[in-house]
C-alpha cells in the first residue's frame, strides 16, 4: 500500500507578505501615536465645525444648483470615458496589419465613437455648458 504524499508548504515564501503588512500597520499606527502626542490641542468653536471648501457651513444643505453645473459634470464625464476607451484602440492599432480589412474596421469604429463624442461636445456648446458669465 502507498502511503499518500502529504502537501508541505513554505512559510518562508509568506514573509515578504507578512513584512508588508507589518509595515503597513506600523506606519498608521505610528502616524496615529505621533499625531496624537504632537499634533495641536486647540480647543474653540471653530475646531469642531464641518470645513467645506473654505466656506462656513451656514444655513440648509438643500441649496438649489444651476442645472450648468450637472451639465459639465456630464460634458466631463462623456470626455472622460472617451478616454478609457480611445487609450486601448491607439495602443493596439500600431499591431494591425497597414491595409488589411480589419484595420479599416477598427478605423471605422473609433471614427463612429469620436463622431458621437464630438456630437455631445456640440450638443453641451448649444446649452450653453461652456458659458460663464
Amino acid at each position: 500500500m502507498d502511503s499518500p504524499i502529504l502537501a508541505t508548504t513554505d512559510l518562508s515564501s509568506y514573509l515578504p507578505i507578512v513584512l508588508v503588512v507589518l509595515m503597513a500597520v506600523g506606519f498608521a499606527m505610528a502616524n496615529i501615536v505621533l499625531t496624537m502626542l504632537l499634533g495641536p490641542r486647540r480647543a474653540g468653536r471653530t475646531k469642531g465645525m464641518t470645513y467645506e471648501a473654505g466656506m462656513n457651513p451656514v444655513g440648509t444643505a438643500r441649496k438649489r444648483f444651476n442645472v450648468r453645473f450637472y451639465l459639465i459634470a456630464m460634458v466631463f464625464l462623456v470626455f472622460d470615458v472617451e478616454i478609457i476607451f480611445l487609450y486601448p484602440w491607439a495602443s493596439t492599432f500600431a499591431n494591425l496589419a497597414p491595409g488589411s480589412d480589419q484595420s479599416l474596421v477598427w478605423l471605422v469604429r473609433i471614427l463612429f465613437f469620436l463622431f458621437t463624442t464630438v456630437v455631445a461636445y456640440l450638443y453641451g456648446f448649444r446649452k450653453g455648458v461652456f458659458k460663464f458669465d
